[in-house]
């Protein structure tokens, strides 16, 4: 869910912004319908990936059946997860960077310096 709340956080961002476009210049015109897109696919996104979280908590005490623990462990399925948690950390760490990044936007905007 929490990813649902990050994409639609971004397009909240995204049709704020377009209240800030001086429409007189050509170049915030052509801002202005980029960002429309984006936020329209940051929209659908986030309403997907809110579903699919749904549908996964719906699911969270469905018993679990009997595995085939030598299928589980083969090199496939640890290639596959590893490279799941290689992204994790990726993510992780493109988090970490953001954060700090919009930290300091935050708090400038809050100052009134931006």
């Amino acid at each position: 869910m929490k990813l649902a709340e990050l994409t639609d956080s971004v397009r909240a961002i995204l049709e704020l912004h377009m209240r800030a476009l001086d429409l007189s210049d050509p170049a915030s015109a052509k801002e202005l319908e980029v960002y429309r897109k984006l936020a329209n696919e940051h929209r659908d996104a986030a309403a997907q990936l809110h579903a699919i979280g749904t549908e996964m908590a719906r699911y969270r005490d469905l018993p679990m059946g009997r595995h085939d623990l030598a299928a589980l462990a083969t090199p496939a399925n640890a290639d596959a997860f590893e490279a799941f948690v290689n992204i994790e950390r990726e993510v992780v760490a493109l988090l970490e960077n953001r954060l700090a990044q919009d930290a300091q936007m935050l708090a400038a905007l809050r100052d009134g310096d931006a």
